[in-house]
């Protein structure tokens, strides 16, 4: 009894701090029913923490294909097409974060800092960025009004610290990197 009604009551405890609630009701000879409500605009997705200059953001962790430290032999440029970076046999597009949400980046040069492989509808990029703080499961918060329309974010999550983590949106970044949106500062 000691261990289902301890682990209930850790499952009680993280539905109520999510806003929500748990109902249990039991009959004898029957069985129990669990009743668990949530807010209708709850969504946790689990995530990359990553931080680009002093900013933080999230990527789905269902994007990610990999994260890595190029080398200077496995970075390139083409013309017309723009940064690559060579990764288990292909050539992928570079994409640096923090030129599409306009913040300071701790490096300049891809090999010093960090990159994220990432996949949207069978297209990959890799996204440069300075540090992964670590994998987390985020509560999604709709953004107001003026950061609703930005491409390239999805909504924004209060870390555990108290700052706002915006969380990336793959299709957003996609089209920013291509030209067919304008990034979000």
């Amino acid at each position: 009894v000691s261990g289902r009604g301890v682990g209930m009551d850790v499952v009680k405890k993280a539905i109520e701090k999510l806003r929500g609630r748990v109902e249990i009701n039991t009959r004898p000879g029957q069985g129990s029913t669990f009743v668990i409500s949530l807010p209708l605009t709850l969504a946790i997705i689990e995530g990359m923490l990553v931080r680009v200059g002093r900013e933080r953001y999230i990527i789905p962790a269902l994007a990610i294909l990999e994260s890595f430290r190029p080398s200077r032999e496995q970075y390139s440029t083409v013309e017309g097409k723009g940064e690559i970076i060579r990764t288990r046999g292909s050539l992928v597009p570079l994409v640096r974060l923090h030129k599409i949400f306009g913040v300071e980046s701790d490096f300049e040069q891809p090999w010093e800092g960090l990159v994220v492989a990432v996949e949207h509808e069978d297209k990959k990029m890799c996204l440069l960025l300075d540090e992964l703080l670590g994998k987390e499961e985020v509560v999604i918060k709709s953004l107001g009004g003026g950061l609703r329309n930005n491409k390239g974010i999805a909504g924004g999550a209060i870390l555990g610290d108290g700052r706002v983590g915006l969380i990336l949106d793959m299709s957003g970044i996609f089209d920013v990197a291509r030209g067919n949106g304008r990034p979000s500062h």
